[in-house]
């Protein structure tokens, strides 16, 4: 299964809107998709991956949540992160 970057966010959220320039510039830099999710638009997600926070990022792999940033996240430390499980699971060949 593919890896999913997903992005939980809330309208109105400071932390939120710093986070997006950075996660564009990431999904730039690796040509992956980071998925916005509206977290209070999806309550059982909230539950089944303990959101606690937004922002938050999940790397998830299989269904299984392998990386978790809550709160700001420097595009460094995301980078890292996604290329670690794309390399992983021999998906994509980082540019």
């Amino acid at each position: 299964m593919p890896v999913q970057v997903l992005y939980y966010f809330q309208d109105g959220c400071m932390g939120c809107m710093e986070q997006e320039p950075i996660n564009r510039e990431v999904a730039a830099h690796l040509g992956v998709e980071i998925e916005a999710r509206d977290a209070l638009s999806r309550p059982e997600e909230i539950r089944t991956f303990g959101l606690k926070v937004t922002p938050t990022l999940l790397v998830v792999v299989d269904g299984e949540i392998k990386e978790r940033f809550e709160g700001v996240v420097h595009a460094e430390a995301l980078e890292t992160a996604i290329k670690k499980w794309l390399v992983h699971e021999g998906e994509v060949s980082v540019r």
